[in-house]
């Protein structure tokens, strides 16, 4: 499998957990929180990266520099993850207020308000309201950007053959 597959895959591993988060938020009703949102942006900065990898077919060096972006957007996203599981494993004491929806803030706080807001987190990101086999959504979320930090590595410093160098 050469690593544009790979790339290609990720692309379409990324797009159905898209898929997935608007399917709960939609159909299901569940509302995103702040943190849920950035989430969904570390998705969509993998699955960018992954689709122009895809798009370029890169070969040695380049498959280096794409694998260093997945692992940079991914671990991002890994980084938002864990903040809101630290928020869920919050005493209910300690969990900080509700703030408004993202989409309010949207509406009238700057961009930077806006995202130090959401990276700060809120009441309604200590609350679990789904759970499948025993994870939060954000801890299904951290589950698929460990192992897009992995492929990424993986991608990074795997060693190849001359011949692997020019077929990318």
């Amino acid at each position: 499998m050469t690593s544009r597959w790979v790339f290609g895959l990720i692309f379409l591993v990324c797009a159905a957990l898209l898929g997935v988060a608007f399917y709960m938020e939609h159909v299901m009703g569940l509302e995103p929180c702040p943190l849920c949102w950035l989430q969904r942006f570390g998705f969509m900065g993998a699955g960018l990266v992954s689709f122009l990898a895809f798009l370029h077919g890169p070969a040695g060096f380049g498959v280096r520099i794409y694998g260093f972006l997945l692992v940079l957007t991914a671990g991002a996203g890994l980084g938002v993850a864990g903040r809101q599981l630290w928020l869920q494993s919050l005493p209910a004491d300690q969990v900080p207020a509700c703030g408004p929806s993202v989409d309010y803030m949207l509406d009238v706080l700057p961009w930077f308000e806006v995202l130090s807001t959401a990276l700060k987190g809120t009441g309604d990101c200590a609350e679990v309201v789904w759970r499948f086999l025993g994870l939060s959504i954000p801890g299904w979320t951290a589950v698929f950007f460990s192992l897009l930090v992995i492929t990424g590595l993986v991608l990074m410093f795997r060693r190849q053959k001359p011949r692997e160098w020019i077929r990318g």
